[in-house]
């Protein structure tokens, strides 16, 4: 991914922060030459058990968990040992012109992006498979969830998980791009936070969010 260097994360917790709270990644693998790349939506975690917690907040080491449906012909693509592209999408947002208050000026998109390499290990084994199911929803349910107790429905979880292809993924480089219009005059980049921030748009007010901590 190209990133400008003043769209560069301020430290690697930002990378940390994005991934832990748009864990819905696109999984983007190399496919054959007539069909072109692989793409699967999917949701990731980081593996509780050795990277529950990332002080410093790196992502070089970390080691996730993914999941997707064993029917689905990526799955059968994917080889253990090989290299995947996860891609995780942030707050983002349209910029008007109308924000800037001066003439010319040029209409924009403020986003939040990290791109994830790693090496993949796929999970064979159906005990294995389930704990990443619930460890997914464990995560799930602390962060975005009611805390549902899944203990009811274990039963119908082990029906469907020989349906579920798991793997792990070991991080090997991340990059992260938040352009929050740093590019701008701290004038102008503090009456597009402030547009944002008071938008009835949750996006708007998520990327003012991440703008307020800008140095």
């Amino acid at each position: 991914m190209f990133v400008p260097s003043f769209y560069r994360e301020p430290d690697g917790s930002w990378m940390v922060d994005l991934v832990r709270g748009n864990p819905m990644a696109l999984a983007v693998a190399n496919g054959s030459p007539e069909d072109g790349p692989f793409a699967t939506h999917l949701p990731v975690i980081f593996d509780p058990a050795t990277s529950g917690d990332r002080p410093g907040g790196l992502l070089p080491g970390a080691l996730l968990l993914g999941h997707m449906n064993r029917a689905n012909p990526h799955w059968a693509a994917l080889e253990t040992g090989g290299v995947l592209l996860l891609t995780f999408t942030g707050p983002h947002s349209y910029v008007s012109p109308t924000v800037y208050a001066k003439t010319p000026a040029a209409p924009t998109w403020n986003f939040t992006s990290v791109h994830v390499r790693g090496v993949v290990e796929k999970i064979e084994s159906i005990e294995e498979t389930l704990e990443v199911v619930q460890s997914t929803v464990r995560a799930f349910e602390g962060t975005f969830g009611d805390g549902w107790d899944m203990t009811g429905s274990l039963d119908y979880f082990r029906k469907i998980v020989p349906d579920v292809g798991a793997f792990r993924f070991t991080v090997t480089g991340a990059e992260g791009m938040f352009k929050l219009s740093q590019e701008q005059p701290d004038e102008v980049r503090e009456r597009v936070r402030e547009s944002f921030g008071q938008s009835g748009c949750a996006y708007k007010r998520e990327t003012a969010g991440l703008m307020s901590r800008l140095p």
